[in-house]
């Protein structure tokens, strides 16, 4: 087993660095920009800097890779408002995105969350990933906070503005879950052969008990890890035919899940 964890180990050398390049067209109306780049993931997340003066810049959006063409080198981008840093004693500024602006991405990626099912598994995988590691407890703190001992996307990206983590790992049947942890977009998938006896809910942490919030959605404690994670996963990684493949070898298991995703079965 260590030899083939060798190899996981392997695939996980991660490239932290940040991509910077300037945007090219901008649709103020559907709120949308293009850049030019030779390589990028569909659901990486990053900002907007709008240069104000001299030495000096404000981030004016958030924005996430909504698609790319391999042959222009073309990337669109989703814009929504900037979320990273909440303060109501800032100045707001009126300022706009405009051509020329930098778009940034990867930012944060050199800093990660791991969502294990126990003990054994998370140090298993943290100390094979190079990785900035940000501990789970302080992810189940928030949680608490929030009083959603089910975490839903929302609270992963609310982590994230807190963290500056720019990755979640999710831990399932034997596989890692690489995915930007805004967009929640599935960004790898590789084998982990490793040996899964207890599961602790909703993940790993040395948090005994995760308070609940009087209603609303993730405020049930959860009832089951793999089926949880796997349709988080599929909510929003609905076009990919490799967790959709993963999810239909289970047959009948996940069916509910598998009526998520926006693929039909090849003839």
């Amino acid at each position: 087993m260590r030899y083939i964890f060798l190899l996981f180990t392997l695939l996980f050398t991660l490239n932290a660095a940040v991509v910077k390049t300037p945007i090219v067209t901008y649709d103020e109306q559907n709120n949308t920009a293009t850049i030019s780049i030779s390589k990028i993931d569909v659901g990486m997340s990053g900002f907007i800097s709008h240069k104000i003066a001299p030495n000096h810049t404000s981030i004016l959006a958030n924005a996430v890779v909504s698609a790319f063409d391999k042959e222009t080198q073309t990337a669109t981008l989703q814009l929504s408002r900037f979320t990273g840093l909440k303060n109501n004693a800032l100045p707001q500024g009126e300022w706009k995105i405009a051509i020329g602006d930098e778009a940034y991405f990867a930012f944060g990626y050199n800093r990660a969350l791991l969502i294990a099912p126990n003990e054994e598994v998370y140090h298993q995988v943290s100390k094979s990933v190079r990785i900035q590691w940000i501990h789970p407890d302080l992810f189940a703190t928030t949680l608490s906070f929030a009083g959603h001992p089910t975490p839903l996307k929302e609270d992963f990206g609310n982590f994230a503005d807190g963290t500056s983590v720019g990755l979640v790992f999710i831990y399932l049947d034997q596989k890692i879950y690489m995915l930007d942890i805004k967009s929640f977009a599935i960004l790898s998938i590789n084998d982990a052969p490793l040996v899964q006896d207890s599961v602790k809910l909703p993940f790993y942490s040395r948090v005994d008990n995760i308070e609940e919030a009087w209603w609303g959605e993730g405020s049930d404690p959860m009832q089951s890890y793999e089926p949880h994670y796997y349709e988080l996963l599929a909510t929003y990684n609905k076009q990919n035919k490799k967790l959709y493949e993963i999810v239909k070898s289970f047959d009948t298991k996940y069916e509910d899940i598998l009526n998520i995703f926006e693929i039909k079965d090849e003839l």
